[in-house]
């Protein structure tokens, strides 16, 4: 069982320094399993105890995995001072030192975004070496052809953009989905990938929506903007991604 003390776990958490938690703690803020805490160094059970701040539960497991619908006009970062962020949507319960989001959707972009503080999980998703799928649901200018998915499917040179210089990607899935949709199938994740794979073959994305990561998909119930922790059998689904 993972023992840790509580002033050491709430300061990972981000609740402040452990001179700060000892305040708290002073002033009567703080209760494990409903019972005021007696001393900040006290020590808890991260997989038994329940401890809350201020009233608010904290999270206590060791890593946090979090699922957002990113909404468009949010960056993906997890801090930015003139930018709100997808760390800013997330509920103060969830929020966390060390929390950011695993790669990147464009400002505009929609849909599956994950949060952690599990740096290892994070780099083996978007590890170049392990090539884990992503689906993307585009709206285009122009509806898409059987010549654009032959295109996709050899590799595509993309136009340069934004300080990119022109470059190669790997093949690709492209779908002709009703009327000028299409879905698309990533196994890296360039600068601009999908729009400039577009532009390469004359044409251009009108909106863009991650539906799935791995074998993850998006929770459809969760509308833009909201988020939900990843259930245990979700964990090990994407962590065999």
């Amino acid at each position: 069982m993972p023992i840790r003390r509580l002033d050491q776990t709430l300061a990972a958490r981000g609740f402040g320094s452990r001179k700060d938690l000892h305040a708290l703690v002073r002033a009567g803020l703080v209760r494990v399993n409903g019972v005021l805490a007696h001393s900040a160094a006290q020590k808890i059970d991260l997989e038994l105890d329940q401890v809350s701040v201020r009233g608010e539960p904290v999270c206590l497991q060791e890593f946090i995995y979090i699922m957002l619908n990113k909404p468009q006009g949010v960056i993906s970062a997890a801090n930015d001072p003139k930018a709100k962020t997808v760390v800013d949507l997330l509920p103060a319960q969830l929020r966390r030192r060390g929390l950011f989001p695993v790669g990147r959707l464009d400002k505009d972009t929609t849909g599956l975004l994950l949060l952690t503080d599990d740096g290892a999980l994070a780099h083996a998703l978007l590890s170049p070496r392990r090539h884990v799928p992503k689906s993307y649901l585009a709206t285009l200018q122009h509806p898409a052809g059987e010549d654009d998915i032959q295109s996709f499917a050899a590799g595509l040179r993309l136009p340069a953009a934004e300080g990119h210089s022109p470059e190669d990607c790997l093949p690709a899935g492209l779908i002709i989905l009703e009327g000028n949709m299409a879905r698309v199938i990533l196994r890296e994740g360039k600068y601009h990938q999908v729009k400039r794979m577009f532009a390469a073959r004359s044409n251009e994305v009108l909106a863009l929506h991650r539906e799935s990561m791995g074998s993850l998909p998006l929770d459809e119930t969760l509308r833009p903007g909201e988020c939900r922790e990843l259930t245990a059998a979700e964990i090990e689904k994407i962590k065999l991604s």
